[in-house]
């Protein structure tokens, strides 16, 4: 996936929600903050929206832009509407976003979730791929690792899911 494409979905959902705002918090969201994030960090062809006005819409994108819909065969990616609760961000997340308005309509927004933010999402998740999704970010410089720690500390999960999050990081950090 590229910015452009990550526009298109903004454009997209955006239309089918009727919702002219966007939280984006999936790993695309990284090409809100690096426009030119290495490959390595785009190659999902999903990107998770919530409408910030329209929370309910989210069925509604997932049918119209989601997974094998007429859009995903169209356009080689895909935009799955999901809850914004689905995601565990760190307290704060709401006020570090990074703004992409649609280059073809500019009433069109996407807030795209802040890269240390959703480094600690990842993290909390903890999937194979999410764990390399931030192993990437680190060695790319792309985030602090100390800067995430204060993150992962501040985001609401539970207590041995935080703490075996805290403890990746800091493995990482002395592995550097």
């Amino acid at each position: 996936m590229n910015r452009e494409q990550l526009e298109h979905a903004i454009r997209a959902a955006c239309t089918v929600s009727e919702d002219q705002e966007l939280i984006i918090f999936g790993s695309q969201a990284i090409l809100g903050q690096f426009p030119d994030a290495p490959s390595e960090l785009r190659k999902s062809i999903e990107v998770d929206v919530s409408p910030k006005n329209k929370p309910e819409a989210v069925d509604k994108i997932d049918g119209a832009l989601g997974e094998n819909s007429l859009f995903h065969k169209t356009h080689g990616f895909y935009v799955h509407g999901v809850p914004i609760e689905t995601a565990k961000l760190p307290k704060g997340w709401e006020k570090r976003t990074n703004k992409v308005q649609d280059y073809m309509d500019g009433n069109y927004l996407g807030y795209c979730i802040e890269a240390h933010d959703l480094a600690a999402s990842k993290l909390i998740a903890f999937r194979e791929k999410d764990t390399e999704f931030v192993r990437r970010l680190i060695l790319e410089e792309m985030i602090d690792i100390d800067t995430l720690l204060k993150r992962l500390k501040v985001t609401d999960a539970e207590k041995e899911i935080k703490e075996r999050a805290i403890r990746w990081a800091e493995r990482i950090a002395e592995n550097l």
